[in-house]
């Protein structure tokens, strides 16, 4: 017993337990009314468990490229959205119980903790597929990773099974358990093409589980614009069949989407312009011509304006009803509030100006190491953020999504190096980067703006927690900040002999975070919110999530605002 004791204690890093610490604290939470939907969950996580243990105690899923110095994170990256999902559907159903939403916006929501589960699901199969379809010349795989395959598959075969029951009880016919069932499939088959797409076409900028909270996330959220734009193409309401729509969508949330879908979609599109005038004019001249960088620039950029401004606004005027070109209407929202919003925006520039100005002479000049300095920027984040978030909610949203399309754009421009704008905004990005960067893919800089970003757009429609919102920009602005500074300079006692976090770092997080939030409440309660929060359940929130960004080898900024998010939603 001692020895299994030891055993286990060896499979069961600081990663997974926290991990599980966190499942275990949103299974806790379910009401009976999402008994089924826990199960999934459970099973889930014991099959990502035995495939995380497995991905690190032997060299089965080496094949894949992933990022240098980070483990696997296959559980990590497997529960964490599904767990946001049904975190989202415990707090609707406390809302449902008061009659303050409708059922439309419950079932809208369980349909897509399905779907994200699936997606999920279906990476954990591909993984396990791949373990089996071994090269010929490989020796057989010992007999502890058959066992973790089989008992992973047994799991899956199961979460299978209770999505069956669970669509087989609350659906009225059969045609409709169907057809949720298809979609389910079809978010799963999406998620395990593009998860072959990211790691074949970004090999070693992230790790499986990064990778795996990526494609499932872009599934579902592609795919509820996909559902919307065959509701309103097709002129009825899915309300029985697919998806259910609880509220009317907001124009600045279609925004957002046409512009996040135009910019993913837009190196595929010009790909197939530069194809296609290599087909039509002559051999000789079409290599001249698309070797031309200004040539090629000039193609990059009037596809990329087509789009942006024809193709994408087009799409956005058929599932809303703008009455003007969507960017009019953005121009028409801001200038509704001018002194307040022009003056934020002005604001905004100088912070950032100053910012990027005074960082970056740092960077070049000083000998401070990168990661202390990448952590002005969280603090920058706050300063900008915070004071919109209290009193422009709705223009903050808007301005994310600008931002993150920006973001998007200029990486795009680095990539292909396109003239005359490439070559420095790769010199200038690489000042800022760190070992989870790479020179392919510069990540570091979208997952702290979707950090603070993803919180805020979650928390629209009904939201019964006024710290929810700020999730993101506590844990990283304020948490993870101090953690890093205080451990750097004063930490001794580590959480590991091998890792870097200590706990005088992890400490001083905790208490900034809840220093912070016992400012904010106040604060809140002065601008009409009404407090709702319990201070034992924000205790557990926040030392949860400090004690992932100690533990954690993946991509914090990604992984610790959802999860801090899905712990303050119960």
């Amino acid at each position: 017993m001692a020895a299994m004791a030891m055993a286990m204690a060896g499979l069961m890093n600081g990663e997974r337990a926290v991990v599980l610490l966190f499942i275990g604290r949103v299974l806790f939470s379910l009401p009976l009314s999402l008994l089924f939907h826990g199960i999934a969950l459970s099973l889930l996580a014991l099959s990502a468990l035995s495939l995380d243990i497995l991905a690190d105690s032997s060299t089965s899923l080496a094949q894949f490229s992933t990022r240098p110095g980070a483990s696997s994170g296959i559980l990590l990256g497997a529960v964490t959205l599904p767990a946001v999902v049904i975190s989202k559907m415990i707090q609707l159903s406390r809302a449902f119980s008061l009659d303050q939403v409708g059922i439309e916006e419950l079932e809208s929501l369980t349909l897509q903790y399905w779907a994200a589960s699936a997606s999920c699901l279906s990476v954990l199969i591909f993984l396990c597929i791949t373990l089996w379809r071994a090269p010929e010349n490989m020796p057989p795989p010992p007999a502890h990773t058959v066992w973790h395959a089989k008992f992973s598959l047994s799991c899956i075969i199961l979460h299978t099974a209770v999505s069956f029951v669970t669509f087989g009880t609350v659906s009225l016919t059969s045609f409709e358990t169907a057809l949720k069932l298809l979609w389910m499939l079809c978010h799963g088959l999406a998620a395990v093409k593009l998860i072959q797409h990211v790691i074949k076409t970004f090999p070693s900028c992230a790790s499986i589980g990064e990778s795996c909270l990526v494609t499932s996330g872009l599934v579902l959220y592609f795919g509820d614009m996909l559902a919307y734009t065959i509701e309103k193409v097709s002129g009825f309401t899915m309300k029985s069949e697919v998806v259910q729509y609880g509220s009317k969508r907001s124009e600045i949330s279609i925004i957002i989407q046409g512009l996040l879908l135009g910019l993913l979609l837009f190196p595929m599109v010009f790909k197939f312009v530069l194809r296609i005038l290599e087909s039509t004019f002559s051999t000789a001249r079409s290599e001249v011509r698309t070797n031309n960088e200004i040539w090629r620039s000039l193609i990059f950029f009037s596809s990329l304006g087509f789009i942006m401004i024809v193709i994408i606004p087009s799409w956005m005027q058929l599932v809303q009803d703008f009455h003007m070109h969507p960017l009019l209407w953005v121009l028409s929202f801001i200038f509704s509030e001018p002194l307040k919003r022009l003056s934020l925006c002005v604001y905004w520039m100088c912070v950032i100006y100053v910012s990027v100005l005074r960082f970056y002479n740092i960077s070049k000049n000083s000998k401070i190491e990168r990661i202390l300095l990448r952590k002005y920027y969280h603090l920058m984040a706050v300063s900008m953020f915070l004071p919109a978030l209290i009193f422009q909610p709705e223009f903050l949203d808007l301005s994310f999504g600008a931002a993150l399309a920006v973001f998007l754009a200029l990486e795009i421009i680095r990539v292909w190096r396109i003239w005359p704008l490439g070559q420095s905004i790769h010199k200038f990005m690489n000042a800022f980067t760190d070992h989870r960067d790479s020179d392919l893919l510069i990540v570091s800089h979208f997952s702290l703006l979707l950090g603070c970003a993803l919180p805020i757009w979650m928390s629209s429609g009904y939201n019964d927690r006024p710290l929810a919102p700020f999730s993101g920009i506590l844990s990283l602005g304020i948490g993870d900040t101090m953690a890093s500074v205080v451990g750097h300079k004063y930490g001794v006692l580590r959480w590991s002999k091998t890792g870097k976090k200590t706990i005088e770092g992890t400490a001083a997080g905790i208490t900034s975070v809840l220093a912070a939030c016992s400012v904010l409440l106040p604060l809140l309660a002065s601008t009409g919110y009404i407090l709702t929060e319990h201070w034992g359940s924000l205790l557990v929130a926040v030392t949860v999530s400090g004690l992932l960004e100690a533990y954690t080898a993946q991509l914090d900024n990604a992984f610790i605002p959802l999860i801090f998010y899905s712990l303050l939603c119960l």
